[in-house]
């Protein structure tokens, strides 16, 4: 079985937009250090799945196209990804919306993942839950390290690699 780690887009990828949606890949900025961080987590021998939500699609504010777009953007840019998963539904009409957990199943049926292996990196509380949901260890990426609705709380993607080295062995 493969371990994983799972990673929220907006605000730990790229650079998310406040009260907006990454619509275009010219609103697409890839966070500092985000290449070099996911090069290491594929050392360590993880998979690297993105699960995300993008009810911009269900607002109209943007096409599943568009979505395509940017995603084939941000893989080519960071090729260590091995997958996407994301939901373009509204909150409250479906089941794969995080904090459900239907794409980390999803994920699972596909790549044969063990989620006592798993992590899952995310910046809201609905990732943190949809995570603890299938058993994943979590990382919160926030930039109040005394918040603790994850088993870890990281300012950047980037920290989370000292957490996943140290634990590596335990796991």
């Amino acid at each position: 079985m493969n371990k994983v780690i799972f990673l929220d887009r907006d605000g730990v990828i790229n650079k998310k937009l406040e009260n907006d949606y990454v619509k275009s890949v010219f609103e697409f900025e890839i966070l500092e250090s985000v290449k070099e961080t996911l090069q290491k987590l594929k050392e360590l021998g993880y998979l690297l799945i993105v699960i995300t939500n993008q009810q911009g699609i269900g607002k109209g504010i943007m096409s599943e196209k568009d979505l395509e777009s940017i995603h084939n953007y941000m893989l080519k840019e960071l090729p260590e990804i091995d997958d996407i998963f994301y939901c373009p539904h509204l909150n409250g009409t479906c089941n794969c919306r995080k904090p459900e957990n239907k794409m980390l199943l999803d994920a699972k049926e596909k790549w044969n993942i063990d989620f006592n292996k798993s992590w899952m990196i995310g910046d809201s509380e609905s990732d943190i839950i949809c995570g603890k949901s299938v058993g994943c260890k979590t990382i919160f990426i926030c930039g109040d390290l005394n918040h603790s609705i994850g088993d870890f709380t990281c300012k950047n993607i980037y920290c989370c690699v000292d957490y996943l080295t140290n634990t590596e062995i335990k796991i």
